[in-house]
């Protein structure tokens, strides 16, 4: 593309509310002018779409292969928070991120991750202290500081968890939250204390107590989470406080949609245009402080065109002034991806997974689809030997932690909700610590899978009696050196075979990995244990 051309459309000005064919002059890089003019084509410009919350590492993709994607989708920008491959490498994973994502052209605008380890009460692969949150925060290509997911320490003043809010507000940078089911003074603490996002809200009546308390809301629909049926009115009632995010998005997914969907649920359910386009394009420029453009005079030439306001297909996308997407097609080239990891632990035995029966009532960890939240039910079991593998009639099944950084012990509890009627799966994927997590129905192929894993120093594996198969995740142990077309094919046969088996969630790998996820309430586990997340405390698996 030239470096001064000129486009044709009807413009989507969303900040002045107004739409008109006109043209729109493109020069270095930057909008030189827009004027209103009659023209004959119809498409439509517009600004393009930004995740304003979103690990790239859940797709399983380094974030040059996500932009390869994403840009298809319309997606010129992303907050982007690296806290997954942090609490795995540290700052080296943070600033892997940072030079993969060189020449990706998609605008990623990194976070300094505040809470690695996300608590005290897991086994993870590094330490960000505040010195090292300080160095990055002082980073021009560190826009905000990522998700405080620590808000018990928000909520009782620890210091170090202040000392971090108080950095970046040193730095005049945003404080992205994380505060599910916080409400009423507890609530108005952790935003008083300067965080000011939240992408956990699961009820409505928690997302506008928050915008009250003046927080603003991220409207989630990733690929486990999925809170835009909760969350969608506040588009109406609160335009200017919301935005839009994925928070986790799996490859398979991502190759049909990202913020794009987002965007058509909305407009499909009668939502006003504008507000819509607000919350998907201008509110995340303006809170982070992005450096994309709005499609304004001045402004940076970062734009898309779609076929039209109803099905925003996307056809082109346009970042510093360069088409990266022409008719549906990434100008990205096919590139290698440097491997970099962090796993220390070797092979496990099936004794490892047996259980000393304390009970025969048990507390287990009661997995919902579509959400991070579980609840803590008790169930009764038979003990056969004094050990315990599952109970298929109450879908009563075994999970494990085993911790990847050193040589330990498993974990093990009980979940319920997962459906496999046989086999395993395993993924080092497991937020946030990443260690190995497992479910299944027997101890033999619970050690089958997560030896697979083992063996490849990272992935997803699957057991179904003598079939056995891994998806090898070799960089950190998160991500694929491969395009998102090959991961998401893997991703697609691994996850079908593992519905074959039972299993009726939608994405059963992605809720398996936030089974780890200790400042979810109620109950998880990680490597050191169970842990109950309303006491933040260790808790027993059996009611003596």
């Amino acid at each position: 593309m030239a470096n001064s051309y000129k486009i044709e459309g009807k413009i989507v000005d969303v900040l002045n509310r107004k739409i008109f064919s006109g043209e729109i002059q493109i020069e270095g890089g930057k909008i030189a002018s827009i004027i209103e003019k009659e023209v004959l084509t119809e498409q439509c410009i517009l600004p393009g779409f930004i995740d304003a919350h979103i690990h790239i590492e859940s797709s399983m993709l380094t974030p040059y292969e996500f932009a390869r994607v994403a840009l298809k989708h319309g997606t010129v920008a992303t907050i982007s928070d690296p806290h997954e491959i942090a609490n795995v490498m540290g700052i080296e994973g943070v600033l892997y991120m940072i030079e993969n994502a060189k020449g990706a052209k998609l605008k990623f605008h990194f976070g300094a991750p505040s809470c690695v380890p996300a608590t005290s009460f897991e086994s993870s692969g590094a330490i960000l202290d505040t010195a090292l949150v300080d160095e990055l925060l002082q980073r021009p290509d560190i826009y905000y500081l990522s998700e405080m997911m620590n808000y018990p320490g928000v909520l009782f003043d620890d210091k170090e968890v202040l000392k971090k809010i108080a950095l970046a507000k040193k730095y005049n940078k945003p404080v992205d939250g994380h505060a599910p089911g916080l409400r009423g003074e507890q609530a108005k603490k952790y935003i008083d204390a300067g965080i000011s996002t939240d992408h956990e809200c699961f009820t409505l009546e928690e997302a506008l107590e928050k915008i009250s308390l003046g927080m603003k809301i991220l409207i989630r629909e990733g690929s486990a989470a999925r809170n835009f049926a909760a969350l969608h009115t506040l588009i109406n009632l609160h335009p200017n406080q919301c935005m839009f995010c994925c928070d986790d998005k799996h490859p398979d997914e991502l190759l049909l949609f990202h913020i794009d969907e987002h965007v058509r649920k909305s407009i499909s359910l009668g939502y006003d245009l504008m507000d819509v386009l607000n919350i998907a394009c201008i509110n995340p420029i303006k809170h982070f402080k992005m450096d994309v453009g709005k499609l304004q005079v001045g402004d940076k030439a970062d734009f898309i065109t779609v076929n039209n306001l109803t099905d925003f297909r996307v056809t082109n996308t346009f970042i510093d002034g360069e088409a990266v997407v022409c008719n549906g097609r990434c100008s990205l080239i096919e590139r290698s991806n440097t491997i970099v990891n962090n796993f220390q632990t070797g092979y496990k035995t099936k004794e490892q997974f047996k259980v000393d029966v304390l009970s025969h009532t048990i507390k287990v960890i009661e997995a919902l689809d579509g959400q991070l939240i579980t609840n803590s039910i008790i169930e009764n079991i038979d003990i056969i030997k004094g050990n315990f593998e599952s109970d298929l009639s109450k879908d009563i099944l075994k999970i494990a932690v085993i911790n990847r950084y050193n040589e330990s012990e498993p974990a093990i509890a009980f979940i319920k909700n997962f459906g496999l009627k046989r086999g395993a799966i395993a993924s080092t994927v497991a937020h946030d610590s990443h260690n190995i997590i497992v479910v299944g129905v027997d101890d033999e192929s619970i050690c089958r899978a997560v030896n697979l894993v083992i063996e490849e120093k990272g992935g997803l594996s699957l057991i179904d009696g003598d079939f056995e198969s891994v998806i090898p995740l070799p960089i950190a142990g998160l991500m694929s050196d491969q395009s998102c077309e090959v991961i998401g094919e893997a991703y697609l046969k691994i996850d079908k075979q593992a519905k074959a088996m039972g299993s009726q969630l939608k994405a059963p790998y992605m809720l398996l990995s936030f089974m780890a996820l200790l400042v979810i309430p109620e109950l998880k586990l990680s490597d050191k244990g169970l842990f109950d997340g309303k006491e933040f405390k260790f808790t027993n698996n059996f009611v003596i």
